[in-house]
């Protein structure tokens, strides 16, 4: 479990392909000396297992669904990744529940500057957004960010400036996917309010008079 609060900036130096498979190389600033094989490490908001140890530096295993299912099919050496460890007990929730399993991929629609921050719009899939709510949180590359609109199947978040000094974002251009995970209590109350919430394809009964009806 994470929190979408980035700790460093890492950088692939290596990729062995391995099949359909691949281990990867991160170099990165990250204090290791607690780290053990078998950790997990969210790279990108993708939950890892660390099954090699250097100085300065910690190997992967990424497995072909994990590829499919992430922007990891387009990985290259040089790419610079965001980096968290699993939380511990102890640690405040800083940011919000996340679980390091990708729900999609996004595709960043707009980027432009708004006073001294930057503002980012991105375009995901019918399944993605139904579990999107204006300022509700959302996992992009990792990082915990609110939703600050929300229309159509694209929605907008603002990045503010010790957020773009700290993480990958601005290394994003218009075009550039993302790596997409819900916030994971709204798939919980779909789960358990609705009939057939488990059919990923079935449409979400809740909504603004759902929520007012029950309270909320």
């Amino acid at each position: 479990m994470f929190t979408g609060l980035i700790e460093d900036i890492g950088i692939i130096k290596n990729i062995e392909k391995k099949g359909n498979a691949m281990r990867v190389l991160i170099e990165c600033n990250l204090d290791l000396a607690a780290t053990r094989i078998g950790d997990s490490i969210a790279i990108d908001g993708v939950c890892l297992t660390v099954v090699d140890l250097l100085p300065e530096a910690f190997k992967v295993e990424v497995s072909s669904e994990t590829i499919q299912k992430t922007n990891f099919k387009e990985i290259k050496k040089g790419r610079k990744v965001n980096l968290e460890r699993a939380m511990r007990l102890s640690d405040r929730l800083g940011g919000h529940i996340v679980l390091g399993h990708i729900d999609g991929i996004g595709k960043i629609q707009e980027i432009y500057k708004d006073a001294n921050s930057i503002r980012m719009k991105i375009l995901v899939t019918k399944y993605i957004i139904k579990y999107i709510i204006e300022k509700g949180s959302v996992a992009i590359d990792g990082i915990s960010l609110t939703v600050n609109e929300c229309k159509d199947n694209v929605f907008g978040i603002n990045i503010i400036p010790h957020t773009a000094a700290h993480t990958t974002l601005t290394e994003k251009k218009v075009g550039n996917s993302v790596n997409i995970e819900n916030d994971i209590i709204g798939k919980y109350l779909e789960r358990f309010l609705l009939k057939g919430g488990n059919n990923r394809e079935s449409e979400s009964k809740i909504n603004r008079d759902f929520l007012n009806k029950h309270g909320f």
